[in-house]
């Protein structure tokens, strides 16, 4: 399963900024030795169900740890049998691409 997540503080540090507890959700996924990418609004990660939950779950801990209240979103494609689909997905769309005079 592929599952892409925000995780944040409801407040915000002296700046308005929530990057020092958002890293440390970050922090826990690339600990985690799952595929993962963050980008500016989510962080993705690929693997079975309960690893990809777990993973979620410590990773909000890690900001709820910094925060009494925490946001989050999260979106999930469940696709049994398939792995390697972080980046196959976008290949698929990028030959689509090429082939668009």
């Amino acid at each position: 399963m592929l599952v892409a997540f925000s995780v944040a503080p409801s407040g915000s540090d002296e700046t308005g900024g929530v990057a020092k507890a958002v890293a440390e959700a970050i922090r826990v996924v690339r600990e985690s030795g799952l595929p993962n990418e963050t980008n500016a609004m989510f962080t993705l990660i690929e693997g079975e169900w309960d690893e990809v939950m777990d993973v979620v779950k410590r990773a909000t801990e890690a900001v709820q740890a910094s925060s009494s209240r925490v946001s989050l979103v999260l979106k999930a494609d469940i696709r049994p049998g398939y792995t390697g689909q972080l980046k196959a997905k976008v290949e698929r769309i990028e030959e689509h691409l090429s082939d668009t005079p």
